[in-house]
């Protein structure tokens, strides 16, 4: 059986390291910069901690980091005490974490220099799809690796495409948030329009939900939105840092992104608000607001 480690317990990363253990049956030895985090995940789970990402990393044939950005994840892999120092000839880091497609070459980079492989595996499906093992993995590497590392990242997803060489797994999660950016853009309208116009918005969703205008936003969060309740889900906040990477990105690939800033701007507003912890869906709440 594989040994595994897995380095960022966060919203994310701590069910995720939950099912590697209790799906996939793996040795799992975990590592967190709050130590007490990863304490209390071996109570309930198992397996061991580390005090370091090296220590975490050491003998792991598969190391997964799920942490916060760029400069987050190069702390923990790069450098005397990172997970690249740790692991061992042949080893695989998989890196779930939404940063840069420059960040995911540059570590490719650093694998490869150390004899290991390396996959960039963004997910999609937030906090409920991580605790359901329902998640939607987007992969940058090659294919080798790729179907090496596959089975063992089943164990958290429900889908796991390879995207194209390093850096296209994050490319293809900037498109995710793009596109959710509008759609929820657009759900926020259409709820403010209905009341506005005094019809049922249950009775409206009902109907158009069945049609042309159906997403996974209007299923799982009009009713939410409806009643103004915004702690369901992936946080403004994080959505910010991972539209400013697209955004960045296409200044430099020549994408034109008008609705996408539009919405970055959008959620500024709702964290001016206080809303930086809310979820997504709360773009409505700046359209309701006195």
């Amino acid at each position: 059986m594989a040994k595994v480690a897995f380095i960022g317990l966060g919203v994310m990363g701590y069910p995720m390291a939950g099912h590697l253990k209790a799906r996939g049956g793996y040795d799992v030895t975990v590592f967190n910069r709050t130590a007490e985090r990863a304490d209390k995940w071996v109570a309930e789970h198992g397996g061991s901690a580390a005090p370091t990402p090296r220590q975490a990393a050491e003998g792991a044939d598969f190391v997964f980091v799920c942490v916060g950005n760029d400069d987050d994840l190069r702390s923990v892999t790069i450098g005397d005490d990172g997970a690249f120092a740790g692991m061992k000839d042949g080893a695989i880091l998989i890196d779930n974490t939404t940063a840069s497609a420059m960040v995911a070459r540059e570590l490719e980079a650093a694998a490869k220099a150390k004899g290991c492989g390396f996959l960039d595996a963004p997910v999609s499906g937030g906090q409920a799809g991580a605790e359901n093992g329902q998640l939607t993995v987007m992969v940058g590497g090659d294919q080798s690796t790729f179907d090496t590392a596959k089975p063992v990242i089943d164990c958290y997803a429900r889908m796991v495409g390879l995207m194209g060489p390093a850096g296209a797994g994050q490319l293809t999660k900037m498109v995710n948030q793009i596109c959710i950016a509008g759609l929820v853009q657009g759900l926020s309208e259409g709820i403010h329009f209905a009341k506005q116009a005094g019809l049922d918005v249950e009775q409206v969703i009902g109907v158009i939900s069945k049609g042309a205008a159906q997403s996974w936003q209007m299923e799982n969060r009009w009713k939410t939105m409806d009643a103004g309740q915004y702690e369901h889900g992936f946080a403004v906040n994080w959505m910010r840092k991972d539209l400013s990477i697209a955004i960045e990105e296409a200044r430099s690939n020549g994408a034109k992104l008008p609705v996408a800033a539009l919405v970055d701007q959008f959620y500024g507003e709702v964290q001016a608000m206080g809303g930086g912890r809310w979820d997504t869906s709360s773009l409505l709440a700046r359209l309701t607001r006195d």
